[in-house]
């Protein structure tokens, strides 16, 4: 909003001076300059002209005199605020939008295909906007109007190549031909763009088109997405959007298996991580990407925008369809670099040992069908799995192994959430869990409120790995016990959820790494040996029941108060069987 009012005062500025006059780049900079003095300066005005350009404020021509100048004519002012209202799209719109789009496919119809539609509208209308600009500098530069559309088009300008084909204006122009129209569109966006491939173009929309519902419900989503132009959505905002239908889908996608980890429940991860700019972060189980996105909104909160441009962010996953969603996710929030690749994780790793700053993820709890025999058919298993092979029922600490071996030997750190179960299950567990505690890489346990997640109310736990503890923690864990740091959801009656207080207060837990009756407590790893490694941290430290204050007097006058209304009652029963026993003459 400041940039606007700032891009408005000398809008006016300009308008009470030139009206719709032409003018050139140094006539305006001459008449601000009088105006404002010299704080006005040669970059001022090529931010000024290039803003009002873009909100359609300013019309750029080449000087018929010199085709090698531009001259500029203002729009009437009266068009001004509808303009820059137009790109203020607010995230309570964006998401009333996603809310309408669930609402009509309900659960008949995969999200997957309110994603897609998502996706391709914004990048379409940003290629558009993108031409425009281009189109109109090539143009007053001198270019003919075939060089100017020639050169607009130039992958310079844009994100992704896109043809005419694939621009949203003219896939719904004829309503008959939708599912045809979109399913070509999305081939030939894949086809021009490598990095789409598998990405876009795996939903086929003339298959989904082939029932009148449902070809109905796709015009309708079409139409409700073309409310909208999305190009000057902030990637923030639409990609809370796209989070938003994640998050509405999550407890109907739970049932059949996909995992969604509450973002709340990563967020304090991050927070305990604590990424740095500079830093490799690889999460080998990604899912939608919400792992690596709050990595970099860390960055982004703690060190700047441009910092968050020195993140380097890697992910595996294997399914095909998730990993769709984990690209366009990224995509959608503005980030452009991150390496995600498809396969197994387990069997095999796409990602160098030892390379990672930072390794954090969900790994889904108790996978089965992970034991020795199956481990050992996959790729560099003697380095990845050291401290022994799990069973068939529970690959748990399969996937700690394996995220210890990605992080670097000096300063690796390591974040997983995981199944409560798997920090005393007995037997092959029981086994690499001694073993990782007497190598001293763990460093804390903690134990999360139950009715978190969408696909268990198990209540879960976070543990923090580091490959080179500082010296002051050397020989110790933390335990902490945050089974009582939530708040009720508030949308899904059933479960629970993290506060911004609750993750504060944990994570500030962890950084001080002292002891806190009934919260937190610092085990040295003796206590973990008597303990035969059991790493449950309910046996090392327990909330403190509050005892509760009883107001004597006022408990004994509703005593009193009871014990009058059960004299009542007694009195009326008493009365009713008198006059039963009238009726019927003392008969049962």
């Amino acid at each position: 909003m400041e940039t606007q009012r700032w891009i408005l005062s000398r809008y006016e500025k300009l308008w009470s001076i030139f009206g719709n006059r032409r003018f050139t780049r140094d006539e305006a900079l001459e008449a601000l300059k009088r105006v404002e003095g010299d704080t006005f300066n040669e970059e001022s005005i090529n931010v000024l002209l290039s803003e009002l350009r873009k909100a359609g404020l300013l019309v750029v021509e080449a000087d018929i005199l010199d085709a090698r100048r531009k001259v500029y004519t203002l729009k009437a002012p009266k068009k001004l605020s509808d303009l820059l209202a137009e790109k203020d799209l607010s995230r309570a719109d964006l998401e009333g939008l996603m809310k309408r789009a669930a609402d009509l496919i309900r659960t008949r119809v995969d999200y997957e295909f309110i994603l897609i539609l998502l996706f391709l509208k914004r990048v379409s209308d940003k290629w558009v906007m993108e031409y425009k600009q281009a189109y109109e500098e090539a143009l007053a530069d001198g270019l003919s109007p075939e060089e100017a559309d020639k050169e607009a088009r130039s992958s310079v300008y844009h994100d992704f190549i896109l043809t005419d084909e694939c621009l949203w204006d003219n896939i719904r122009r004829d309503p008959t031909r939708l599912a045809e129209n979109f399913s070509r569109a999305l081939k030939v966006l894949a086809e021009k763009n490598p990095e789409l491939q598998g990405i876009v173009d795996r939903v086929d929309f003339i298959r989904f088109a082939e029932s009148r519902e449902n070809l109905e419900i796709l015009r309708q989503l079409v139409e409700l997405f073309s409310e909208k132009r999305l190009y000057e959505v902030s990637p923030d905002i639409l990609g809370d959007a796209y989070e938003w239908i994640l998050r509405y889908f999550a407890p109907e996608k739970a049932k059949e298996g996909e995992i969604y980890t509450p973002r709340e429940v990563i967020q304090l991860l991050v927070e305990m991580l604590d990424p740095k700019p500079g830093e490799k972060v690889y999460d080998p189980c990604c899912g939608s990407g919400g792992m690596l996105i709050l990595s970099y909104k860390h960055i982004e909160n703690v060190y700047g925008k441009e910092r968050a441009k020195e993140l380097f962010l890697y992910g595996q996953e294997a399914n095909p369809k998730i990993r769709a969603y984990c690209k366009m996710n990224l995509y959608i929030h503005d980030i452009k670099d991150a390496d995600i690749r498809l396969g197994d994780t387990l069997l095999y790793p796409k990602h160098l040992l030892g390379f990672a700053d930072l390794v954090l993820a969900n790994p889904p709890w108790n996978q089965d069908g992970y034991d020795e025999d199956v481990l050992k058919k996959g790729e560099l298993w003697r380095q990845r799995f050291p401290y022994g092979f799990t069973s068939k029922q529970s690959a748990d600490w399969a996937w700690i192994q394996h995220m210890l071996a990605m992080a670097k030997n000096d300063n690796g750190r390591v974040g997983v959430v995981i199944d409560n179960g798997c920090l005393f299950r007995g037997g092959k567990e029981g086994d690499i869990r001694r073993k990782i505690v007497e190598a001293d890489l763990i460093e804390c346990v903690l134990l999360l409120p139950e009715k978190l997640f969408y696909n268990t109310g198990a209540p879960g736990a976070i543990i923090i790995f580091r490959k080179n503890k500082p010296t002051e923690r050397k020989g110790k864990i933390l335990f902490i016990n945050a089974s009582n740091e939530y708040i009720k959801h508030p949308t899904v009656r059933k479960l629970n959820s993290l506060s911004d207080e609750n993750i504060k207060h944990i994570a500030e837990a962890y950084k001080k790494f002292e002891d806190k009756a009934g919260f937190c407590k610092v085990a040295n790893i003796e206590e973990v040996r008597r303990n035969d490694y059991n790493l449950n941290v309910t046996l090392y430290v327990m909330p403190i029941e509050e005892s509760e204050r009883i107001d004597i007097v006022k408990e004994w006058m509703e005593l009193k108060e009871l014990e009058k209304e059960k004299q009542e009652i007694a009195n009326k029963l008493e009365q009713y069987i008198s006059e039963i026993a009238r009726i019927t003459g003392g008969q049962e």
